[in-house]
């Protein structure tokens, strides 16, 4: 019962992380303002960091203790091997590929704000599609693993 709450908290903090970083990302994709959209893009780099790794790792780590304590395998449960891929998937391609767009555009700003200008290698980098694109997907397949851990199909 412990393990399943504390695995309960850690999904609140991954969703709360995921909140915090998708919504100012889809903001900033729906903005025409340079500065507006560079602000909103280093908020989600900031929460990315902050709240969205964490939880993601702690969510991992609980889920595994509590399969573990209710003596699941790991392996040979078909849902429970489903989940691990997707979250795998999660976890080694779509967030670093998300913080390396993110970083990307923070970098990029900052050396705007030193030179009093926006530079041409900003303007692309927020014209990229990177980030929206990888936070979508960790958005979408969220639903899919709630969906695999409740209904446990196969």
């Amino acid at each position: 019962m412990t393990l399943r709450l504390l695995h309960t908290l850690a999904l609140l903090w991954l969703a709360g992380g995921l909140g915090a970083v998708a919504v100012p990302v889809w903001r900033a994709w729906r903005t025409p303002d340079l500065s507006e959209r560079t602000l909103l893009l280093s908020e989600a780099q900031r929460n990315e960091t902050a709240w969205l790794l964490p939880g993601y790792i702690a969510a991992g780590v609980t889920g595994v203790a509590w399969a573990a304590g209710a003596d699941w395998n790991l392996v040979t449960t078909g849902w429970l091997l489903a989940l691990e891929i997707v979250y795998m998937l999660d976890v080694f391609v779509a967030l670093p590929l998300l913080g390396v767009g993110l970083r990307r555009v923070r970098y990029l700003a900052l050396q705007a704000n030193k030179r009093g200008e926006v530079t041409p290698e900003l303007t692309a980098a927020l014209a990229d599609n990177v980030p929206v694109v990888f936070v979508t997907i960790l958005v979408a397949t969220v639903p899919l693993m709630a969906w695999l851990a409740v209904f446990k199909p196969f």
